[in-house]
């Protein structure tokens, strides 16, 4: 176990920026794990809708399936998912028979038995099931589903609640990547978002799956919280970086209260401003790659041994509501309250209202309550869009003949890039697009250029950094 005391917390976060261009683009926009994006979502997409989609897979298309537990034992304040607090069981356990039994429906609903390539637990806290539960859905899924042999089993993990006998029933389940809560080591920080959680016990978590066997450990991480230094941050880098994980998230801290009432706990002055939250992005990133790690897209590290780290290379890494992903089945499945589905057709959402899902289940029905259809048109821009937030590069003619569009289809789209270029955020040869380094961190101004929907009012979204 590394001692907290021996890593060094030189900040080593290089040049700032011209702290103009932070008042120039610190504005929001999506963050482009989906296109359309989850504002845009209506009820024209029902269970009747849903289930069209569901007929019209073909009988060999491999699936995903994301499972969301709405749960935790405690709120941290920082969290922007669909979840609760709760200090009883029993709700927890109700909940795991409704999965169970939606799992099943699900199955019915597919009308043959299909292959599993991906799997993701999330929340919510997935570890809040116990362990007898968890293991009876994983035997559930394997009993209507056909899991790959070599399928990435994951879940989202909070370590302060791991004993080594859960990263062994785990193991033992076929659970084969946990991605492990972590935030920030500072105390200070912890106590103002609610989580406290020393180094020592994401220590032992690690050591408790590497024992397991489980040996690919993710980590997230976070920067722009309450009271977080550029050096705080440029250490908790450090400090996971210590442990070995197969890979970082850096997420930005986004800031709101109007979608999450609980954030209204972290008080506005106790935030970073824009250009602190960059340097803590920067400084932070630059340990991580100091530490042998690479940059993935706008946010993820991966070591070279990571699957994350070899689609990179080869060119077909993805991104969905999980952020950053390997995962290449052409049909994610969403099971649990408040859970997005995305098939060829568009997105299907679970109602996010517990109550509302169980009823729905204990019927008989999906619990789909709205999402989007896809067009023609938003399949090519996501492909821009997705090509901008994986790799930093968009071949606009490629994709346009790809599409069977004119070369200057989306030529409207390029006047909204002028001011990145200026500024040397990135580049444009002809119709060939590349972020910068330096355009890194604003990647996601560079893909809301091609967003037509973002314009048309519906929801607010967290700062471009």
């Amino acid at each position: 176990m590394t001692d907290i005391n021996a890593v060094s917390s030189d900040p080593g976060h290089g040049p700032a920026m011209d702290d103009a261009l932070w008042k120039k683009y610190d504005r929001p926009v999506p963050r482009y794990t989906s296109y359309p994006t989850a504002p845009h979502f209506t009820g024209a997409v029902d269970e009747a809708t849903y289930r069209g989609w569901l007929a019209a897979l073909s009988a060999d298309t491999p699936l995903s399936l994301y499972l969301h537990v709405p749960y935790c034992r405690t709120l941290c304040w920082y969290c922007g998912c669909s979840t609760r607090a709760t200090t009883s069981h029993r709700p927890v356990a109700n909940y795991a028979a409704l999965l169970e039994t939606e799992i099943a429906t699900l199955a019915s609903a597919l009308e043959r038995r299909r292959s599993i390539t991906h799997l993701h637990w999330g929340g919510g806290t997935p570890t809040i099931l116990r362990e007898e539960e968890i293991t009876r859905l994983m035997d559930g899924i394997a009993r209507h589903f056909d899991i790959a042999a070599d399928a990435e089993l994951a879940i989202e993990i909070d370590p302060r609640t791991i004993t080594p006998a859960y990263a062994r029933t785990l193991a033992a389940t076929g659970i084969n990547r946990v991605s492990l809560g972590v935030q920030d080591f500072d105390p200070r920080v912890q106590q103002a978002i609610n989580r406290v959680q020393p180094f020592e016990v994401t220590a032992r978590a690690v050591d408790a799956f590497r024992a397991a066997g489980i040996d690919a450990v993710n980590f997230d991480l976070m920067y722009g919280l309450p009271h977080q230094s550029v050096e705080g941050a440029v250490r908790s880098a450090e400090l996971a970086a210590s442990l070995s994980p197969s890979r970082v998230a850096l997420f930005g801290y986004a800031h709101v209260p109007w979608m999450r009432a609980h954030q209204r706990l972290i008080r506005d002055e106790d935030l970073p401003d824009a250009r602190t939250r960059f340097l803590q992005a920067q400084g932070a990133g630059e340990k991580l790659v100091e530490q042998g790690y690479r940059r993935i897209g706008l946010d993820h590290f991966a070591h070279e041994t990571d699957s994350l780290y070899r689609q990179t290379e080869d060119g077909s890494l993805s991104r969905n509501f999980q952020g950053y992903t390997t995962d290449t089945a052409p049909a994610l499945i969403g099971l649990g309250a408040s859970a997005i589905g995305e098939l060829p057709q568009g997105f299907a959402q679970n109602t996010a209202d517990v109550a509302a899902y169980g009823k729905a289940v204990r019927e008989g029905r999906l619990p789909v309550t709205r999402g989007i259809a896809r067009s023609d048109e938003d399949r090519l821009r996501w492909q821009v869009i997705e090509r901008l937030m994986c790799t930093l590069e968009a071949d606009l003619e490629a994709v346009l003949a790809e599409h069977g569009r004119a070369a200057d289809h989306l030529d409207r789209c390029l006047p909204a890039l002028a001011e990145l270029e200026e500024d040397g955020l990135l580049e444009r040869n002809g119709r060939r697009l590349r972020v910068t380094e330096a355009g890194r961190p604003f990647v996601r101004l560079a893909a809301a250029a091609f967003d037509e929907y973002l314009d048309r009012g519906a929801g607010r979204h967290s700062r471009a950094v």
